[in-house]
């Protein structure tokens, strides 16, 4: 009796495999013939019982299941592709040599759409919905890392630094520069060179006739890239010590790049390092020696720690290079002006003997002449600074303490309605 339920067991085990397999196939002929919704119904059939399959029966099972959701997925179908990669994954996993290639084809297959539907995403701006079907295309092999690369600068750029790190940390251990070779080409139509996945897509773009002179080049290293974005990561999320080291790093790596010295300017200012600050603008001068800005930046850096004359020169040298810099303008003012306050103090600290009568004349045209000095400044700042209260504010002052009563009441109902249109 024993040997006959025994022999029952076996038989409908056999049966079931028997019907699995049957259904793979024909789920194989529908993606075959176009009819995907049949093909999915089919392995929803298989399925349930594909655990008590052999390795073939059940590498076969995930390779036709991945190759139909992805065909299913069509150009969008982010959950389509994602149960597609599962698949491909559990096939690669099984191991099974007769369905390798295929195994391989798909993922290759799959990587493609992945990366394509993330080119979409990335140009409609949804960069988060890219950063995860490229971290997807990454998983399916972890062949090409440049897909994790890919996927930590859309999470950047959706501001979803925790995932941007924790992408950039991993390629990083894993020793990612992006150094590879490429295949390129010239497009004989737009006249540019391009590049191509690989060399055989290359010469096959060659035989159509639409490309000539054909090249290889070396794609430069993107690591210092990564370390400066992991460095603005941590500074953003207020951890400079952890910035700092891998600023160090990345300057070791790549002591020329202007980028980089960018980054460790903003550092060095974030964590009031301005003597520091001041050294590495200087070094970035050097390599852009007519940037307004730069000079501008080394003014505020000057003003800050108490370098008066030196700020006015660095502010002076932005305006010869951009002679309506409002900021440098406002700037310039602002310094000469803090010199106004001394003068009042001791106007009104002075007594009414003779000789206090003469300071006080000399002092008045100090101020006057202090007035004249920053007018240009701020009147040429006006021009495109016109929206600002206190700009408005401080020449209805100057205006009134100089005797110009008509530019004096033009600012007055300027400031008027701006307060006006404040409140």
């Amino acid at each position: 009796m024993k040997k006959h339920i025994l022999l029952a067991g076996i038989l409908l085990i056999s049966v079931s495999a028997f019907a699995q397999k049957k259904e793979i196939k024909k789920a194989e002929k529908a993606l075959k013939n176009g009819d995907l919704t049949e093909a999915i119904g089919l392995l929803n059939q298989a399925e349930g019982l594909i655990s008590n399959a052999d390795n073939k029966l059940k590498a076969q099972f995930y390779v036709v299941k991945g190759e139909v959701y992805l065909a299913d997925a069509g150009k969008n179908n982010y959950d389509k592709m994602k149960t597609a990669s599962v698949a491909f994954a559990k096939a690669d996993e099984i191991g099974e040599s007769s369905y390798k290639e295929r195994v391989s084809i798909g993922k290759q297959n799959l990587r493609v759409a992945l990366v394509n539907s993330a080119i979409s995403d990335q140009n409609s701006k949804n960069y988060s919905l890219a950063s995860e079907k490229l971290h997807t295309s990454y998983m399916a092999s972890k062949k090409d890392t440049s897909d994790l690369y890919y996927a930590a600068g859309n999470a950047v750029n959706a501001k979803d630094y925790p995932r941007a790190l924790k992408f950039y940390k991993e390629l990083l251990d894993l020793g990612y520069t992006g150094i590879q070779k490429e295949y390129t080409a010239l497009d004989n139509k737009s006249g540019k060179v391009v590049s191509f996945g690989d060399e055989n897509e290359r010469n096959t773009a060659l035989l159509t006739g639409n490309y000539t002179n054909p090249d290889e080049r070396m794609r430069p290293s993107v690591k210092g890239d990564i370390l400066k974005k992991v460095t603005k990561i941590y500074m953003s999320q207020g951890e400079n010590e952890k910035a700092l080291v891998i600023m160090e790093e990345a300057r070791t790596a790549n002591p020329d790049d202007v980028g980089l010295i960018r980054s460790e300017v903003d550092l060095a200012y974030k964590m009031g390092d301005m003597e520091k600050y001041t050294t590495l603008m200087n070094e970035m001068i050097k390599s852009d020696p007519t940037n307004p800005e730069l000079y501008y930046n080394l003014g505020v850096s000057a003003a800050q720690l108490d370098q008066k004359e030196k700020a006015l020169d660095y502010y002076k040298k932005a305006l010869e290079l951009k002679p309506d810099y409002d900021l440098a303008q406002i700037n310039i003012a602002a310094l000469l002006l803090s010199d106004e306050g001394k003068i009042v103090e001791e106007m009104n600290d002075l007594g009414t003997s003779s000789a206090d009568d003469r300071r006080y004349n000399e002092l008045k045209k100090q101020r006057t002449d202090l007035y004249e000095e920053v007018l240009p400044y701020l009147e040429s700042a006006i021009k495109t600074k016109s929206d600002n209260i206190e700009l408005v504010r401080t020449l209805m002052n100057i205006y009134s303490q100089l005797g110009r009563d008509d530019k004096y009441k033009t600012m007055k109902a300027k400031l008027e309605n701006m307060e006006v249109g404040g409140e």
